[in-house]
């Protein structure tokens, strides 16, 4: 989608505009503008309708005669415009035009460039759909929009500022492309496949096969891939943009199972398994991730470590009470096969740690569905055994609107994973599921500072609560990494 950046708003035919209204102020010059215009229309209908501004709140009006316009509406923004309000009010816009028939949106909200850049990013990521298998129109409605003029008063300014937020734009929708590519497209091969063409931005990317994690003993994430025709993976992704090409890198560490029917432990097939092509939510936003920070050139060493699996059921597959020998040398015992995830974390987390020696692990799953049971479908779950890495985090999480919940590491629950026959049991009691798993991920972290997000909860909107987040793939994470990496890692920050 062309975004740009003007002076004052165009004269386009069949154009839709949106102003902006700030909860329990008057409106603005340029709505008053836009009211004087309709011949007080906006202020009669807002009056009528008791419209006050709120955030969420939308005053859409038959466009006035001779303009040209196709709608005119009245974004609120609450009563403190600030970035994430505006955000959502330039995504608000949006979702009530995409399928209008429009081809032009102009956000004329009267708001200085950093905002502008702001509400931008807000109607890209609310322009978002994923159609390209549909080989005709839409039931829900197409997108109609294809250009953003966004009204500032310095567009100079507001393009430099956009420029970087395009590049997580970008790795947002790569993330939620992943997550909405069926399981016998997106296969971990083919994942990998996608990963190598990073490559062209200045990625290094390496991929591991079966053979070579055979022979580092990558014995519990092999496990998982056992019972499926598709070759597990683990892919290896550096961005070295560091003053010191030689610094530590930032460790960040993704589930990538692309397809869990759950293996022998097999899922329920109504209400559960056809959302597991989503299981692959935590690999997907790394990869956002590392496109964003190559984009924009980002002034910091990372490394990506993405395990790659199929977990399904045949006559190879591993069986409940199986043994399985961990590159780190701990023996599993696995009790349940639907808790693969932590079994390709507990390899990838190894081998990152003892590879690279990064300064901190980070690793993004959909772990546990107890955690929807905990946090709802608004959270992520937090884990971490670093309190300056974990206050960094949550307020990454507050500043970009994916929010973060802290949990505990409680280590009474630590003889949950005692095994009988082998130093750790991948499961422990019903109670408790989502500390367990983070206390069994623990114990792969080679000592090294590391946080657990878990984010079942938030990697697919089944609604369309959220304007800026439609119903399917969220990208959840590219965004919350992309801000801890710009506020407190980056080279100079």
């Amino acid at each position: 989608m062309e975004v740009a950046f003007v002076s004052a708003p165009g004269a386009f035919e069949g154009q839709a505009l949106a102003v902006l209204a700030v909860e329990g102020q008057e409106f603005s010059a340029n709505a008053r503008q836009h009211d004087a215009a309709s011949g007080g229309a906006l202020l009669r209908a807002a009056a009528m309708r008791g419209f006050t501004g709120k955030a969420g709140e939308t005053l859409d009006l038959i466009a006035p005669p001779g303009k040209g316009l196709s709608s005119l509406c009245v974004i609120g923004a609450g009563p403190k415009p600030d970035s994430l309000a505006v955000e959502r009010a330039g995504a608000d816009a949006m979702a009530g035009v995409r399928t209008s028939g429009a081809d032009i949106l102009t956000l004329d909200f009267d708001v200085p460039p950093a905002l502008a850049a702001q509400a931008a990013l807000g109607a890209v990521l609310a322009a978002y759909s994923f159609d390209r298998y549909r080989t005709g129109p839409s039931p829900y409605g197409d997108t109609s929009i294809t250009r953003v003029e966004v009204v500032t008063g310095d567009p100079e300014a507001a393009r430099a500022i956009w420029a970087s937020m395009k590049a997580v734009a970008d790795g947002v929708i790569l993330a939620r492309d992943l997550v909405n590519e069926p399981a016998n497209i997106l296969h971990p091969e083919e994942f990998g496949r996608r990963m190598a063409a990073l490559a062209a931005l200045g990625i290094e990317v390496e991929i591991l096969g079966e053979a070579a994690m055979e022979a580092l003993g990558m014995g519990s994430l092999l496990s998982v891939g056992l019972g499926s025709r598709r070759e597990s993976q683990l892919v290896v992704m550096r961005w070295n943009g560091a003053d010191d090409p030689a610094a530590p890198p930032l460790g960040l560490v993704g589930k990538g199972v692309c397809f869990d029917s759950g293996g022998l432990s097999l899922k329920m097939a109504v209400d559960i398994m056809e959302d597991m092509k989503w299981d692959m939510g935590g690999a997907a936003a790394i990869a956002g991730l590392l496109h964003t920070l190559a984009v924009r050139k980002a002034k910091v060493n990372v490394v990506g470590v993405l395990g790659l699996v199929e977990n399904m059921p045949d006559g190879n597959a591993t069986r409940p009470s199986d043994v399985v020998t961990s590159m780190s040398g701990k023996t599993i015992e696995i009790i349940n096969i639907d808790a693969e995830g932590r079994l390709v974390l507990a390899d990838a987390l190894f081998y990152c740690a003892e590879r690279f020696k990064p300064s901190f692990m980070i690793d993004l799953a959909t772990l546990t569905g107890a955690m929807n049971v905990s946090l709802g479908n608004d959270l992520a779950g937090l884990f971490a055994n670093d309190e300056t890495l974990c206050a960094q985090l949550l307020q990454a999480g507050q500043d970009e609107g994916e929010q973060l919940w802290r949990l505990p590491l409680h280590p009474a629950y630590e003889k949950q994973l005692d095994s009988r026959i082998a130093d750790i049991r991948n499961i422990g009691e019903s109670a408790g599921r989502s500390i367990i798993a983070a206390l069994f991920l623990q114990r792969f972290t080679a000592g090294v500072p590391w946080a657990h997000l878990d984010i079942n909860p938030v990697v697919w909107a089944k609604t369309g609560t959220r304007a800026v987040t439609p119903v399917g793939a969220t990208g959840f994470g590219v965004r919350l990494l992309n801000r801890l990496v710009a506020d407190y890692f980056e080279t100079g920050a």
